[in-house]
């Protein structure tokens, strides 16, 4: 996982000697729902999730995406109950640990429970930023910020290709998670591609031109934190 990383070794073995049940997930799989009572919480091993909340009206905002290495749902293991839906975006595998053992590890352990909490709060600053994105920048603004974000994260996970990536997401899924409808999306990213800033082949994104890009969605990576290799 990622925040483990920088561990050291006896730490990186403890945490890889915690029981833990494997599960393969396809792609639109819910894997918690929300309001469940859950005693596990949930690392991603490969493929991509994301969080979401679905109103009376049927209205769904997606609050999050996660892509291998986060721990997508610590929360929800630890409280007992989940406050929101997590759902496959593509197939995947997920690492589902008991949450009484990892609190029993933490508490043993100071270097993993830092690492964890390290977590929780770039979760937290990055869902800051989506509030903002959906909350303040306009429709080719928001646009832009995800495809910024999705490069570096994915950068950062090793799953970027020179300037290009697979997008995980549906259009009807990048608007619920910035406000937009699906025409609306899909109008933007027309935009954007006879603007030069980037090209598409079905969900392959290639970012042509970062710096332009990167000034229409205003987007800074800092909130990221991933510190190391980031873009300017």
């Amino acid at each position: 996982m990622n925040q483990l990383e920088p561990l050291e070794r006896e730490d990186q073995e403890a945490f890889l000697d915690l029981p833990f049940r494997l599960r393969e997930a396809v792609a639109g799989q819910v894997i918690v729902e929300e309001g469940e009572h859950s005693h596990s919480c949930i690392g991603l091993l490969s493929g991509f999730t994301y969080r979401h909340r679905t109103l009376r009206n049927g209205a769904r905002q997606i609050i999050s995406v996660h892509v291998p290495g986060d721990f997508p749902d610590l929360q929800s293991g630890l409280l007992g109950v989940a406050i929101h839906t997590l759902q496959m975006l593509t197939p995947g595998r997920l690492a589902l640990f008991q949450a009484d053992e990892l609190q029993r590890l933490v508490s043993e352990r100071p270097a993993i429970r830092n690492a964890l909490w390290r977590e929780t709060l770039i979760d937290t600053s990055i869902s800051g930023e989506w509030v903002a994105n959906v909350g303040r920048r306009d429709a080719r603004g928001r646009i832009a910020h995800l495809l910024c974000e999705f490069a570096m994260r994915l950068r950062a996970a090793g799953l970027l290709e020179g300037d290009s990536y697979e997008l995980p997401m549906t259009q009807e899924q990048m608007a619920d998670a910035t406000g937009l409808t699906p025409v609306h999306v899909n109008r933007t990213l027309q935009e954007m591609r006879r603007a030069g800033l980037i090209h598409t082949e079905r969900r392959k994104v290639s970012v042509a031109d970062w710096a332009r890009l990167a000034a229409l969605g205003d987007f800074d990576p800092q909130y990221l934190h991933l510190e190391a290799d980031q873009r300017s």
